[in-house]
């Protein structure tokens, strides 16, 4: 018997990685070793220690270091954390702010400024509402625990004023008293979901705002995609082609299973309804893989990444991904 070789795979606990967790779905030639993890921590872990074999990457991060020279990673195009972003925005309402561009000449904080999240909401506030990022205050900090910073070295050279907050304090903190203006955040602030006074989402109806992105621009934020060790690569040509094919295999379980209505998998009553409205408005294959299934997205956010001083250069697909998972055989 020929040995498989041992891998760990390092992932939020999404139900499109559910079928190479419990086995259903093997990776070709290897034995998995599955560790479910919250995304904040795999990044961290992954780009400061090298840990894990596979992992679930930041985007934002990933082409920081790629467009350096410096990834110890070579992406795989599945894209397992997608997020329309609009509702991320959170407003002091005591502040006069009633619409995108009233955050011209605020201080605005965020937990990290090379985050995926608010890369595109700085992005989406540039072109649909022509509000540039070196027209906001923005502060960095660690949102609910102080002392976070960003997790790999950042130096923007665009005139962007980018100052981090004193390291005992949080941006919680700093929203809750006033001397921040708004907010981007991937989660919700707890002064939020507490129902804290003057404290708000930017888009209330996020949902009908983000529906009208979608039909206009055909764009569903990718937030993470998942790497493989270039030295791993490199020693087993055919692994980032198995790692592909297997999260392929696993999204597709997903998709089929999100709809079974005998026993609902999922926590919601009308879910399969959901999943039919979705595929209607969105189209079949809804949650895209894929370099050229997710070329306009690819383009938008490597744009954005440069346009915010992040990358040091335009990077294009074949700078990210392994070449083997650009095309794979059919039957």
């Amino acid at each position: 018997m020929v040995a498989k070789v041992p891998l760990t795979i390092a992932c939020g606990d999404y139900d499109r990685v559910a079928a190479i967790k419990d086995g259903r779905v093997e990776v070709e030639g290897c034995e998995v070793t599955f560790i479910p993890m919250e995304p904040e921590e795999v990044f961290f872990r992954a780009f400061r220690y090298q840990e894990f074999d596979c992992c679930e990457l930041s985007f934002s991060s990933f082409m920081i270091v790629t467009s350096r020279g410096e990834s110890p990673f070579v992406g795989i195009p599945a894209f397992v954390s997608r997020v329309f972003r609009h509702s991320g925005i959170y407003i002091r309402t005591d502040k006069g702010i009633e619409k995108p561009e009233d955050l011209r000449g605020r201080t605005v904080g965020l937990p990290e400024y090379q985050m995926t999240a608010p890369v595109w909401m700085r992005g989406m506030l540039e072109d649909e509402y022509g509000v540039r990022p070196d027209e906001i205050h923005w502060r960095s900090g660690g949102q609910e625990e102080a002392g976070r910073d960003e997790r790999t070295p950042l130096v923007l050279t665009n005139g962007v004023d980018l100052q981090p907050i004193p390291e005992d304090k949080t941006l919680v903190e700093l929203f809750e008293a006033g001397e921040l203006d708004a907010l981007l955040t991937a989660r919700a602030p707890s002064s939020f979901l507490q129902g804290k006074p003057n404290i708000a989402r930017l888009f209330p109806d996020y949902r009908a705002v983000e529906r009208a992105y979608w039909e206009k621009t055909k764009l569903f934020p990718i937030m993470h995609l998942m790497g493989v060790k270039k030295s791993l690569a490199e020693q087993y040509p055919w692994l980032p082609g198995s790692l592909y094919k297997a999260l392929l295999k696993a999204k597709a379980i997903a998709l089929e299973e999100v709809r079974e209505i005998a026993a609902l998998n999922v926590t919601l009553p009308w879910v399969e309804a959901e999943a039919l409205e979705t595929r209607a408005f969105m189209g079949e294959d809804y949650w895209r893989y894929g370099v050229a299934e997710c070329a306009h997205e690819i383009e938008t956010i490597t744009r954005y990444s440069y346009d915010q001083g992040l990358s040091v250069r335009k990077l294009a697909a074949e700078d990210l991904f392994a070449p083997s998972t650009f095309e794979i055989s059919k039957i």
